[in-house]
């Protein structure tokens, strides 16, 4: 029987702590569970009211990887959960509100992807994101680069946007906007994309053709649509060792030399948030977020 813990109130269990999930480096599940007890004062706002999907790699990242998007089977009658407009007619998903919450959910062993919309609003975009994903040999240097170029570009437009790690390969960008729906969100970021293509075009693709990848940043700007969810601040991946898709600095950014340069294990993001705190914070104003052209 899985040892049952109390997490504010909330009964949780906790089932295979001593498993490594990480053979690289013998992170467990154990560790995996106290990272995001950790970081869960940074990481809960980013999830609280987005519902989530989980990638769920049980037994480590060589194992099976698969998403639920639904409410798992078991899930406590004190997790929230939010009806969400799909294609296909109206499902539920979980929303990670509060520290029980997340225990619950890191013990699923999966990665958080969130939509750009809050559950409240699913026909309103609040978020913009660009998914910078090198192709080989490309590298997050080359991430770095295009970055930067679409940073001074949104802010002529008078979009502030802010970096995080992908936590495998690359980077993303994120800003907040307003009054907007994905579609149109979408759209404004294809064009930037495009027009990255062609004031770069030595680096930067926006199409996801895979022939069209090797060497240059493909821009994804997809990840806008409405249906679409992107890896949350903070949350570990489903690489060789656990990394996190960790917040940087614009300095950082300028400054990457190397891949390693930006590349975060978990205990990494732990000294980050008690040194910095959560760099993605003014995502968190609304009078801060941008407004399309």
């Amino acid at each position: 029987m899985a040892p049952i813990t109390e997490v504010e109130g909330r009964r949780v269990a906790l089932s295979n702590l001593e498993k490594v999930l990480y053979p690289a480096t013998g992170f467990t599940k154990a560790e995996l569970l106290h990272y995001y007890a950790t970081v869960a004062g940074v990481l809960l706002p980013h999830l609280r009211d987005r519902p989530v999907s989980f990638l769920r790699y049980p037994d480590g990242p060589d194992g099976q990887r698969f998403f639920a998007k639904n409410v798992p089977p078991g899930t406590p009658d004190w997790v929230t959960t939010a009806e969400v407009p799909r294609s296909e007619g109206p499902a539920r998903m979980v929303l990670v509100r509060d520290l029980p919450s997340l225990m619950w959910a890191a013990n699923l062993v999966a990665e958080f992807h969130t939509h750009q919309w809050v559950a409240s609003a699913p026909e309103r975009a609040d978020r913009l994101v660009f998914d910078l994903d090198p192709g080989p040999p490309a590298t997050v240097v080359h991430c770095c680069e295009v970055a930067l170029w679409l940073r001074e570009r949104l802010r002529r437009d008078g979009i502030e946007v802010y970096a995080k790690t992908s936590g495998a390969k690359g980077l993303h960008l994120l800003a907040g906007v307003r009054g907007s729906s994905s579609e149109r969100v979408s759209e404004y970021a294809k064009a930037l994309a495009v027009e990255a293509e062609r004031a770069m075009p030595e680096l930067v693709v926006h199409r996801m053709t895979r022939s069209l990848r090797p060497g240059k940043v493909f821009v994804d700007w997809s990840q806008n649509a409405a249906r679409k969810t992107t890896a949350a601040p903070y949350t570990l991946r489903a690489r060789a060792e656990p990394a996190a898709s960790a917040p940087v600095t614009w300095e950082e950014v300028a400054g990457c030399r190397a891949p390693g340069d930006l590349a975060f294990l978990a205990a990494d993001v732990v000294a980050r948030v008690r040194d910095s705190g959560d760099l993605l914070a003014p995502l968190f104003d609304r009078r801060a977020a941008g407004t399309l052209p």
